[in-house]
């Protein structure tokens, strides 16, 4: 079967600077190619990530290297930090109406989610209240201030950073917020070998503070427009519905992933291919992708189980025997 390609100067383009960021950020990142390519993949189709892992990992890091890969032009990209509290309030991170006693008027004052990268560093620990101040341009990306409704400059993602093995003080994310995030990512310790890099170039602090951007907010949106034209064969689309069909009458959840689920591994496959240099989706690209986009989403009847694993089987199961070329 013939896959329709998009126009050779677009995908060089695209292809170029989705390149130029994995490349960009690997080297800050040590041997982290696949983590990487992940996250790349999510920003390039417009999704959320939360980076779920141990302390002094490069969770903040991470973000903070996109933040300066993407930049450049007449309108450099606006990146702000939110470092979560407990006492934080939501026009906090929204901002607020406050009256000026020059032109007797009120006049709002943006709030950093009005940005185009956040960085939401140790979202747990804010109360419910804020989460769902967050949720709002997350989902809809808009902030709604009285009557009024601002929304942030594209392109516009957000990446969360949880710090999983600390419970006193933090507010576990509600299912519904966890749905908003295209992807739950883990960077895991580096190999020996990226460790003693790490210690010779010391990546965070000297080479992050003189990384240039490699490409510009124009790009990187032409970027994401090819991405959103990647080809997927109708099989692999069964294939992803009825993966997330099965996850909500698996004996091993009480709770399966909704539509929006389907609709993110769509996307992200798609975004993916790019990344790895294709047109087209291929069944690998799922089976990449079943857990980071799937597995947050679900509640385990056990415990102990790990649900990465089981959609992984899950989908192994339906993408067995398909053949799409």
């Amino acid at each position: 079967m013939e896959f329709p390609v998009p126009e050779a100067s677009t995908l060089a383009v695209a292809g170029a600077a989705v390149s130029a960021l994995v490349e960009g950020a690997s080297r800050i990142i040590r041997g982290k190619r696949d983590f990487l390519e992940l996250l790349t993949a999510a920003i390039l189709a417009g999704g959320h990530v939360l980076i779920e892992d141990n302390p002094g990992l490069g969770k903040t890091t991470v973000a903070k290297t996109f933040a300066k890969l993407i930049g450049g032009g007449r309108r450099p990209l606006v990146f702000k930090r939110i470092q979560f509290t407990p006492d934080l309030l939501p026009y906090d991170i929204t901002g607020v109406e406050v009256f000026d006693p020059k032109t007797r008027r009120f006049r709002f004052v943006p709030g950093p989610v009005l940005a185009n990268i956040v960085l939401a560093d140790e979202i747990n620990r804010t109360t419910p209240k804020v989460q769902s101040a967050l949720l709002e341009v997350m989902a809809e990306r808009q902030v709604t201030i009285g009557a009024v409704t601002h929304r942030p400059p594209e392109p516009f993602f957000v990446i969360a950073t949880e710090n999983p093995i600390e419970s006193e003080g933090t507010f576990p994310l509600p299912a519904a917020q966890l749905d908003r995030f295209m992807m739950r990512l883990s960077l895991g310790y580096p190999s020996r070998e990226a460790e003693i890099a790490i210690l010779d170039d010391m990546p965070s602090e000297k080479v992050l503070a003189a990384l240039e951007p490699v490409c510009s907010p124009g790009e990187f949106m032409a970027a994401r427009e090819t991405a959103a034209g990647v080809f997927c064969h109708s099989a692999l689309k069964e294939a992803i519905v009825d993966t997330v069909r099965d996850t909500r009458i698996h004996r091993g959840f009480t709770l399966g992933a909704s539509p929006r689920a389907a609709l993110h591994l769509l996307e992200a496959a798609r975004a993916l291919a790019l990344v790895r240099g294709r047109t087209y989706v291929t069944d690998e690209d799922l089976v990449a992708l079943a857990g980071p986009v799937l597995a947050h989403r679900l509640r385990l009847r056990d415990p102990r189980s790990e649900a990465g694993k089981l959609i992984r089987e899950i989908c192994l199961a339906r993408l067995d025997g398909i053949k799409t070329i």
